[in-house]
């Protein structure tokens, strides 16, 4: 009797300390903020001289920074496929951002089929215009698990049958095709009417209520009557996408303000209210203990657009070009990772990371197998608890089609500190050592021969591996 009782007890004290044997372990929640168009040094943890950014300055206090994330493409929907996927966009085959419906055109098509423009000399390869149903996406991978999940704003990833509900999430606020608000300002709708141009699941509210004030709302709302399960929570604002538009009070404030580089303010504004938000959602899981079982990634899907640069939307500091361009202005991006208690705070990584990291990740840190069947990401759990500083690994992207003003088929290879951009029309070649030239202002590939080769059949190894549809001559 006396052994069963001292049995018992120390079972007890063992379950106690461990979690117990009844007990399950509590499983992390996941907010996952994926913002639109947000480029590296738009925040002023990340070099910022104009945009105030004090809650994610905070966040990052609170996690890790990561100055070498990337992009998976410098525009958004191959991004945005990359990261619910954890593949390449080559391999799902969008590389192109999706045409919504409201354009009346599209450029989708099926492998080996090509667009034919007549001033051009290359045909390029359509993309495909969703992301395909039988692909397995973050909340498709966390509900056997029993997460219950939501989608909050851009989706950009098909059609009707496509949207967020249809792949995997439980509830869908304001995704559907469209690749940018029709206004910021409630009821959400262009001054010009349009068919099919409206935001899904978001009905007027408030008259000129801020978009990105509604999707906090919503998420706040959300989490209230969802407490009970693990919640997988994917956030991807519209902002700060065009078109630029600010609440009046922020705009006034930065008109007043003395401009460094970054100089737009109505852009200073969507940015400063998008940090606000973010603010209030933190304060939310503050307020209710849930801060510190909830891992929060926040992350962009391409560089920061400048558009007219007499007139510049933002100012990518120290880095060459924006959006749309292989330069790292266009797939260089702000990341920051927190979670009290396991991520390490108020650090600085310069481990490169790519859109395809974040679902391995995600499952890493919820004691899953981050290495699936089809994932082409790695996760970066060890190096967020500090075990672990670097990875060794290539990184490739592929864009095989024209973009205006000036941007030709590419492909890139980033090897350690060596980024190549091969360009298709004449197979010519820019190589940059990223440590020693951030601008990538001197191109190394006639007094790097060696390296070119090296390279290039790294890339074309890539192409054969994932499938990447090509351009062609005519």
């Amino acid at each position: 009797m006396n052994k069963l009782v001292k049995f018992l007890t120390i079972s007890f004290l063992i379950g106690s300390s461990f979690g117990g044997f009844a007990q399950e372990k509590q499983k992390l929640n996941v907010i996952l903020i994926h913002v639109d168009d947000l480029g590296a040094t738009d925040l002023g943890v990340f070099g910022s001289d104009f945009y105030e950014t004090p809650n994610l300055d905070q966040l990052a206090k609170e996690g890790m920074r990561f100055t070498q994330s990337y992009a998976a493409a410098s525009i958004c929907s191959p991004s945005r496929a990359a990261l619910m996927t954890g593949k390449y966009p080559a391999r799902v085959g969008i590389t192109d951002w999706i045409r919504a419906k409201f354009q009346g055109f599209s450029t989708s098509g099926l492998p080996g089929e090509y667009e034919d423009f007549a001033d051009k000399p290359l045909k390029t390869p359509k993309i495909q215009g969703f992301l395909p149903l039988e692909e397995q996406t973050i909340p498709e991978r966390l509900k056997p698990l029993g997460y219950t999940s939501l989608h909050v704003g851009k989706w950009h990833l098909g059609e009707e049958g496509m949207h967020p509900e249809d792949q995997g999430f439980d509830l869908n606020i304001g995704g559907n095709d469209l690749g940018q608000p029709p206004s910021y300002f409630d009821p959400y709708l262009p001054q010009t009417p349009r068919e099919f141009y409206q935001i899904k699941n978001l009905p007027p509210r408030k008259a000129g209520e801020f978009l990105t004030d509604r999707e906090s709302d919503e998420i706040i709302g959300f989490l209230k009557n969802n407490s009970e399960k693990p919640f997988f929570v994917h956030w991807a604002p519209y902002a700060v996408h065009t078109p630029i538009m600010g609440p009046e009070d922020l705009v006034e404030k930065y008109k007043s303000k003395t401009p460094g580089q970054q100089k737009n303010p109505v852009y200073a504004a969507l940015i400063e209210n998008l940090d606000s938000n973010v603010g209030k959602l933190l304060d939310y899981l503050n307020q209710t203990g849930l801060r510190e079982k909830t891992l929060v990634i926040f992350t962009s899907d391409n560089g920061g657009l400048i558009g007219n640069k007499t007139n510049p939307v933002t100012w990518n500091i120290g880095l060459r070009e924006y959006k749309g361009y292989p330069y790292e202005g266009g797939i260089r991006i702000p990341t920051l990772v927190s979670l009290p208690g396991q991520v390490v705070s108020n650090v600085s990584s310069s481990v490169p990371t790519i859109s395809m990291d974040w679902i391995s990740t995600i499952l890493d840190a919820l004691g899953e197998n981050p290495n699936q069947p089809g994932f082409e990401g790695s996760s970066l759990w060890p190096v967020l608890k500090g075990e672990k500083g670097e990875l060794d690994r290539d990184l490739f992207w592929h864009f095989p089609h024209y973009r205006e003003p000036d941007v030709t088929p590419h492909s890139i290879v980033r090897s350690g500190d060596f980024k190549m951009i091969y360009y298709f029309e004449d197979g010519s070649t820019e190589l940059f050592d990223l440590k020693k030239d951030p601008m990538e202002e001197k191109n190394l590939a006639k007094e790097m021969p060696e390296q070119v080769v090296q390279l290039k059949a790294k890339i074309e190894m890539w192409w054969k591996e994932t499938g990447a549809r090509l351009p062609m001559k005519k």
